[in-house]
């Protein structure tokens, strides 16, 4: 595992992992984590493990603000978001090999579906746990709503920790047009949900499922949770992510 850093799309370092399987890979992905995490979430470890066991090396990174990355918080938002994903891409063509893979966790997953008409070298996009909708992260402070309107932004616990929501990320996220990048993804779709997801619930999946044109493929993660704490959930997740591409990158 390699500890990296690059220029992230408001001009910060951000921190990243390069997890690499033993010999040469056989293609690399880039891995997007859910919102407020970081690349250390323990899915996040769990996937890019399985995935380097298949052969597949994976570059996994804080958005700006998050984990080990510099930035403030408060100043980023889900267009942010998308554009560091852009700026990872970027990295690796430059200094590793393309992505060929892109996957998602919950927003990281609305991240990545924006993302991905501005990654050329893209050929299959995974999302987990995903919500069709970039403004649904906001039922996490929806009590905040009004105080973050009127002053202009709020200090809201977030899973326990304290973080700044600014009114402008408000309005980027209400302002995305999600199903249009969905019709219009162009690459091979693995939708992957829970059906019993508390947190983003199935109908998510259904939605972009609809949406999203063939070649599209759904995987139910059964009776696992939303962060993927089990091993086994994010095992196999991580597993059946390397299978399904395969037949679309090439190896």
């Amino acid at each position: 595992m390699d500890k990296i850093e690059f220029e992230g799309s408001q001009g910060h370092k951000l921190a990243a992992r390069l997890d690499t399987p033993e010999g040469d890979p056989k293609t690399y992905a880039l891995f997007a984590h859910c919102f407020t995490c970081s690349k250390d979430i323990y899915a996040a470890g769990r996937i890019a493990k399985a995935l380097t066991e298949d052969g597949i090396a994976v570059l996994r990174f804080d958005f700006t603000g998050l984990g080990a990355s510099e930035g403030d918080f408060a100043n980023t938002n889900f267009t942010s978001n998308v554009q560091d994903l852009v700026k990872a891409a970027e990295y690796m063509d430059a200094h590793l090999q393309a992505p060929s893979i892109l996957i998602g966790h919950s927003l990281g997953g609305a991240a990545v579906l924006m993302a991905t008409s501005q990654i050329t070298s893209i050929k299959a996009v995974a999302t987990l746990a995903a919500p069709a909708d970039s403004a649904h992260v906001a039922h996490h402070f929806a009590e905040d709503r009004e105080e973050i309107l009127e002053k202009g932004e709020a200090e809201v616990k977030l899973a326990g920790r304290p973080f700044r929501i600014q009114k402008q990320f408000i309005e980027d996220i209400e302002a995305q047009s999600m199903d249009e990048a969905i019709a219009n993804l162009k690459r091979p779709l693995l939708v992957m949900h829970a059906p019993l997801d508390s947190t983003v619930g199935i109908e998510n999946a259904e939605h972009i499922f609809r949406h999203a044109k063939h070649s599209k493929s759904f995987v139910s993660l059964d009776d696992a949770d939303h962060l993927l704490r089990k091993k086994e959930d994010a095992e196999y997740a991580g597993h059946v992510i390397s299978a399904w591409a395969g037949r679309y990158s090439g190896y």
